[in-house]
């Protein structure tokens, strides 16, 4: 089920080169999974004099459904969202947060009820309202077992704490059976910690993408993307469209990644 498009209509010239693009992708390299850390929202609320970001953040809501579908139909398999950071709940003012809570909780929820479509949360719950923490783990539940588009929500999110959390959970485990600290060494691997992740099970993703013209990673995957290849939007996440995407699939599936050989 494809939800429905919040963007005008687009004019002739526009889906001649929609068509052109597809045909510029080799669809033989479309990435498994991309993650999109979605910036702007406040800026293009900013733009439009309006006084509050809560603008901005919900008309970024509102694009999220429509992306994905081009992800769908685009052969993408999972797509990881930053939505939220762990530095966003230490430096955000509080009435932007609980605007903030309200809408990611809303999207989690209208995500969960598309069709086959799964929703998971990546991060942690620590610092959420209640209502979006039971909103994250209720599309997480309903949504368990579909074979469908795989959406993580990275909300409350920060990849330095995530990789202290699989350090900690890693030694926790080993204690537990009975593991020494000499004996601890030996079994921490990469793929040991990779285990531990809030994405373990899952694959890195070979594409990331970044809206509103910033370059840089803002602590956002930063053990799985060692091997991602990267791709900088200027266009505020509001105003995304579909040719930004084909834009960066026909650019990612151009790369030869060499992966170290």
């Amino acid at each position: 089920m494809n939800p429905e498009r919040t963007s005008p209509r687009p004019g002739l010239l526009y889906r001649l080169y929609q068509r052109r693009l597809r045909r510029e992708i080799d669809t033989a390299r479309v990435p498994h999974h991309i993650a999109v850390i979605v910036d702007g929202n406040r800026r293009w609320a900013k733009q439009r004099l309006q006084e509050r970001a809560a603008v901005g953040h919900r008309a970024g809501a509102r694009k999220i459904p429509e992306f994905l579908g081009w992800c769908e139909e685009s052969g993408i398999e999972v797509v990881t969202l930053y939505l939220l950071s762990a530095d966003n709940l230490a430096g955000r003012e509080s009435q932007e947060l609980t605007d903030l809570f309200g809408i990611i909780a809303d999207l989690a929820t209208d995500l969960a009820a598309i069709d086959a479509w799964r929703v998971k949360h990546v991060g942690s719950i620590e610092g959420l309202s209640p209502e979006l923490a039971l909103a994250l783990e209720r599309a997480e539940r309903d949504t368990e077992g579909r074979d469908g588009l795989h959406i993580n929500l990275a909300v409350g999110y920060g990849g330095r704490s995530e990789i202290t959390a699989a350090m900690c959970s890693v030694i926790a485990e080993h204690q537990a059976a009975g593991g020494t600290i000499e004996t601890l060494a030996e079994r921490l691997t990469p793929e040991m910690i990779g285990e531990h992740l809030w994405t373990r099970g899952q694959a890195d993703p070979d594409l990331v993408i970044r809206t509103s013209g910033e370059q840089r990673l803002s602590d956002f995957m930063i053990w799985q993307s060692a091997h991602s290849e990267f791709y900088f939007v200027e266009a505020l996440y509001p105003d995304l469209r579909e040719v930004d995407l084909l834009r960066a699939l026909r650019d990612y599936s151009r790369r030869q990644r060499r992966l170290g050989k």
